[in-house]
């Protein structure tokens, strides 16, 4: 039977408001329930039905809260969805999941021990480029992969006042932005054998990483993955060279650009990119145009939903989770070692 889960959400920052709140807003599974802000009220403001309350502790202790969703800074993942699956509350967490292989272990351990659901937003697993790419993977369009190229590039020469940049307990780069790459390598081609890494700092008066490149081996392919806050031309995405065929992608998904400009996203043809930014694929016959699959965000809460009621498990497993965190620690002891390591 359908039922609605009642959910807490642990802050309303960029992701609070513009990824979780609009699609819980016209999912009817879901009802965002309560919101905790220290100081402000934007969750009332977006919805008036939302009860803003001021702790974590209000959520805990709630017994009509199914879901709770950590959105808060770095630093306080593992502490907030610990307690929230020692409370019997199922989890959704901001990547990174947790700022340790250990945390992580600790979290998922837990959360089978009490039979719960605790998952990382992985939503960039729902981007239009990426459910492209399985397309065609799918399509046997590209034949066996041999180099997969992904870029997450941005231009801010300046350092921002912001915890991401300055706070060394999950601040930087590689904690912000690899998630989703490493996350997306390991959901097309599983585990590697062996990890490099170059973690560094490029911008003048930086104080964590802002700059990386992740090198995951295979048996038969190459796996690139980068990410640089100084790169003026950033639209790049993708290049993949198969037996088959070569594709390459620009421009990002365009869901997180369309929800600040407060669409909802229950908008006919949400996530429908532009033809502009439909990627090439390049085959011994010639050059074609791939349109984009639609992004659609609304699948991971779809997923979510069903793995909370018991009908299916989560789509990002436990190995996975595991593997993201593990890659995360090698990428960084390679970039200080200057060695390969294996996984």
């Amino acid at each position: 039977m359908s039922r609605t889960i009642q959910v807490g959400l642990i802050g309303f920052g960029l992701s609070g408001r513009y990824f979780h709140a609009p699609f819980l807003t016209v999912n009817p599974h879901f009802k965002l329930a309560k919101v905790v802000e220290r100081h402000r009220n934007e969750a009332e403001a977006f919805d008036p039905t939302v009860k803003t309350v001021r702790s974590h502790e209000d959520l805990l202790n709630d017994p009509t809260i199914d879901l709770i969703i950590v959105g808060s800074p770095n630093d306080t993942h593992f502490a907030f969805a610990k307690a929230a699956l020692q409370a019997g509350k199922h989890v959704l967490i901001e990547k990174p999941f947790a700022n340790s292989l250990e945390e992580a272990r600790e979290l998922l351990d837990l959360a089978q021990q009490k039979g719960l659901v605790a998952m990382p937003y992985q939503n960039r697993r729902y981007d239009a480029d990426f459910r492209t790419i399985r397309q065609l993977l799918d399509e046997n369009r590209l034949g066996e992969v041999v180099e997969f190229e992904s870029h997450y590039d941005r231009y801010r020469p300046e350092i921002l006042d912001s915890w991401k940049e300055k706070d060394p307990q999950g601040g930087g780069n590689l904690f912000n932005l690899g998630p989703h790459l490493i996350d997306q390598a390991i959901a097309l081609f599983g585990l590697p054998e062996a990890v490099s890494g170059d973690v560094r700092i490029v911008r003048k008066n930086g104080v964590l990483d802002d700059y990386f490149d992740v090198r995951l081996s295979y048996a038969d392919k190459r796996v690139i993955l980068k990410s640089s806050m100084l790169a003026v031309d950033n639209s790049l995405r993708y290049i993949i060279h198969g037996t088959k065929g070569s594709f390459i992608k620009h421009g990002l998904d365009i869901q997180e650009e369309t929800q600040r400009k407060n669409i909802l996203p229950n908008t006919p043809d949400w996530g429908a990119e532009p033809a502009s930014q439909y990627g090439t694929l390049t085959t011994p016959e010639g050059r074609s145009t791939v349109p984009s699959l639609p992004g659609n965000y609304h699948l991971l809460y779809d997923n979510l939903y069903r793995a909370i009621v018991g009908e299916i498990p989560p789509e990002v497993t436990p190995e996975q989770i595991l593997a993201v965190m593990r890659i995360i620690e090698l990428a960084t002891e390679s970039s200080q070692t200057r060695k390969v390591l294996a996984f």
